[in-house]
């Protein structure tokens, strides 16, 4: 039986992929405008990473993460986010010591053992912003912006940007009793998962998809109503800016985000056209999570966003482009020392940086042709027996069928000449 790829992957093919490399080149060009350095880090790191930085009560630290002992029986998984591996690196490559804040962007894959469906894989891809050494409201608010200033470069429409604060360690207490108070009567009509949460972690039981826990919670009290008076005073200004930026947001108190580390600004994009993972960004401040994992007192706030989830909703709203055709020209070389003198004039073009193809199978000038008009080029160049004889090639125009001959000594200039107009 042939091997399969795992459960919850996917092959990223030809026709597809230059979608993605559309949106990395989207983030890239923003993360620039923005400011933002890229950072790399490895795909696994050790477990106590997330245990700590994640936090032992979440439903990746409990149930999704790929978690291996290597050679030397060392606990290592492979990465389920990339915030905790940031604050590391920040940590241990002493990132701290250059001037802050230190503004960074990260793409590529993450790794959870979920219940495969749509819009959401155990291998999938984010891009996320990390911004640390800064705690002034300005910095959310440009973190926030930054989403929403890319997403209306793309032309995504029917976004709503939901906004909360969770509050400091101070408020989130207060918050966790009156919340405590407010359920322990109802707490048997939970799901099994938010009766776990009620003693670890009931902020989370807010943040619940269950209808019924959703209906059990109805008039609990928010963080809105646990607010300290400077977590209060830093969301305020974080909104102020916000409209100044001009990002239509809705204040949602149930927010909360999944994770333990977020404190005040917490934030999620959402779109109706992906179903029930409607979801497409996510993210808050985390003013403990660096100290947390060793490092010094340290503010932080970032995001992230599926790249997978962004993709969908970009195709069902028509905003992918048309694929590009492959290659400007096709080089048809027919016979032995045809090939070997359009090799060399092949070799040339490229190095000038023109697509040009060449039939690798060595088939007839009839099935050449069809080859270059489904890749999409612009030209057929034929090179045959006769053509070398007479020191010529033929040029041909794929869209009006015009031919031309040029001598082989000018052949690439005259090429050149034709792939600069069209560019």
């Amino acid at each position: 039986m042939a091997i399969q790829r795992p459960k919850g992957t996917q092959d990223l093919l030809p026709g597809t992929i230059e979608q993605w490399q559309y949106f990395e080149e989207a983030i890239r060009s923003v993360c620039r405008d923005f400011g933002y350095e890229e950072i790399r880090t490895p795909m696994f790191e050790a477990t106590e990473l997330f245990q700590r930085g994640v936090g032992q009560t979440t439903d990746i630290v409990k149930k999704e993460m790929y978690t291996f002992k290597d050679k030397g029986d060392r606990s290592m998984t492979l990465r389920p986010e990339l915030t905790a591996s940031v604050c590391r690196a920040y940590v241990e490559d002493k990132l701290y010591g250059q001037p802050q804040p230190v503004k960074l962007y990260y793409v590529g894959p993450m790794f959870r053992y979920e219940r495969p469906q749509s819009g959401r894989f155990r291998q999938f891809h984010q891009f996320g912003v990390e911004v640390l050494g800064a705690d002034q409201p300005i910095v959310d608010a440009e973190v926030i912006s930054l989403v929403w200033n890319l997403y209306q470069r793309l032309g995504l429409k029917g976004l709503e940007v939901h906004v909360n604060s969770v509050g400091c360690p101070v408020c989130r207490a207060r918050h966790r009793e009156q919340l405590q108070d407010f359920l322990a009567s109802r707490k048997n009509e939970l799901c099994s998962d938010c009766q776990e949460r009620f003693d670890r972690n009931p902020l989370r039981i807010l943040d619940c998809k269950n209808t019924t826990c959703q209906s059990v919670t109805e008039g609990a009290p928010t963080t809105k109503d646990t607010l300290c008076e400077d977590c209060s005073s830093h969301f305020e200004r974080v909104l102020a800016l916000l409209e100044r930026a001009g990002v239509v947001y809705k204040v949602n108190p149930r927010l909360v985000r999944g994770l333990d580390y977020y404190t005040k600004t917490a934030f999620e994009v959402m779109v109706d056209e992906i179903g029930a993972q409607s979801a497409i960004c996510g993210g808050g401040r985390y003013d403990k999570l660096v100290e947390e994992i060793g490092g010094p007192p340290t503010p932080g706030i970032g995001f992230a966003m599926g790249i997978e989830r962004v993709l969908a909703a970009l195709q069902v709203q028509n905003k992918l482009p048309e694929a590009e055709p492959k290659q400007f020209g096709m080089l048809i070389a027919l016979g032995e020392k045809a090939q070997i003198e359009g090799f060399a004039l092949l070799s040339a073009l490229r190095g000038q940086g023109i697509p040009v193809g060449m039939d690798l199978l060595g088939r007839s000038l009839k099935n050449q042709l069809k080859s270059a008009n489904r890749q999409g080029a612009s030209y057929a160049f034929i090179l045959g027996e006769e053509e070398l004889a007479q020191n010529v090639m033929v040029i041909k125009d794929l869209t009006s069928g015009e031919q031309t001959e040029v001598s082989l000594s000018d052949a690439v200039n005259e090429i050149s000449k034709k792939y600069q107009r069209g560019v």
